[in-house]
């Protein structure tokens, strides 16, 4: 168990979640809410609400109980590590692996896998989430970040949110985008017709923003270097449906369609051939950029298309005769 004491300086009308993430760094945001619904959090001896406003001079009481022992089982399973230092890892997930359990799914995961692989993770994430940072989906392949300490940990869920951590990835999408470079900036949250989707809404969600260039083009598809500038759940793939272009082989937001307005019939049976053998969303997490939480050191670190996504792109190849974009040979994108 460890306990924090602090005074608050000054005159301040920050809610107490966001201080104490913020400033403070004694944990994510969400897991100061976690302690404060516990009552582990007080303000001149009192519990409060994590919308509590500070006014300046409150002493602030912390205490953050010792992590709780993973219930998960450790599995001895291949992983694609592409760096690993004593205070985190970087694995390329491949697709089709489930980050951590849920949903009936307690074994076969990444996180079994990690926990095979070091015994050191981070206990932030909670018992089923052991040194998980952030996730990619189970459909969608490419480089995850994993902490093997608290202070690691909550470094890197910092730089995330600060926007300090550059994401990109790779992405064949249905027909042309019409603007070759585009940012797209909506707010994000549950779709109201399905709980289980996320969705663009008007009003009441979290603010995203992805950016896209097209490199290649195949007459019904288009391949994309995509920037990640927030990272809310499901984002780049409702962002791709709501500008008209949903990801090849999306189950979930209208990738795996019948028929595709604009494209001929010839093409369509093309592309349903495609479809045939390629049974997931036709994303990749390609390049990982950060600083070192320990030391500042740049890292960059890439991971080259999954096999599955570049026979899709050798097939799209072959199937009709592609007009290369300008700014991308067809080996990666910006460097």
């Amino acid at each position: 168990m460890r306990v924090i004491e602090l005074t608050v300086p000054g005159a301040t009308r920050q809610r107490i979640d966001k201080y104490l993430s913020d400033r403070q760094r004694v944990a994510t945001r969400s897991q100061v809410q976690r302690l404060v619904r516990l009552e582990l959090v007080l303000v001149d001896g009192r519990p409060v609400r994590a919308s509590h406003r500070l006014r300046g001079g409150e002493h602030i009481k912390v205490t953050i109980p010792e992590p709780e022992p993973s219930l998960l089982e450790p599995q001895a399973m291949a992983l694609d590590v592409v760096y690993e230092d004593q205070f985190l890892l970087v694995v390329n997930k491949p697709p089709g692996m489930v980050v951590h359990p849920g949903s009936g799914v307690r074994r076969g995961t990444l996180a079994n896998a990690l926990l095979a692989h070091c015994k050191d993770l981070s206990g932030i994430g909670g018992v089923v989430r052991p040194g998980i940072v952030h996730r990619l989906d189970k459909g969608t392949s490419g480089l995850m970040v994993v902490a093997k300490d608290d202070r690691t940990h909550l470094a890197l869920s910092e730089a995330l949110a600060e926007r300090r951590v550059k994401r990109t990835y790779e992405a064949i999408v249905w027909g042309k985008p019409r603007e070759r470079e585009y940012r797209i900036e909506t707010l994000i949250g549950r779709s109201r017709a399905d709980r289980k989707k996320m969705a663009v809404l008007a009003s009441c969600g979290r603010q995203a923003v992805t950016a896209y260039r097209t490199v290649e083009e195949f007459g019904f598809a288009s391949r994309l270097v995509v920037n990640l500038q927030t990272g809310r759940t499901h984002q780049i793939r409702v962002h791709l449906q709501h500008v008209g272009h949903p990801v090849f082989g999306d189950p979930t937001y209208g990738g795996r369609r019948r028929t595709y307005p604009g494209v001929r019939a010839g093409e369509m049976a093309r592309a349903r051939g495609l479809l045939e053998s390629f049974d997931r969303q036709a994303l990749h997490a390609r390049e990982l950029r950060f600083l070192h939480p320990v030391g500042g050191r740049e890292m960059k670190l890439v991971a080259p298309l999954p096999p599955d996504m570049q026979n899709l792109l050798n097939g799209l190849r072959s199937a009709i005769n592609p007009r290369r974009g300008p700014a991308d040979s067809g080996t990666g994108g910006p460097s």
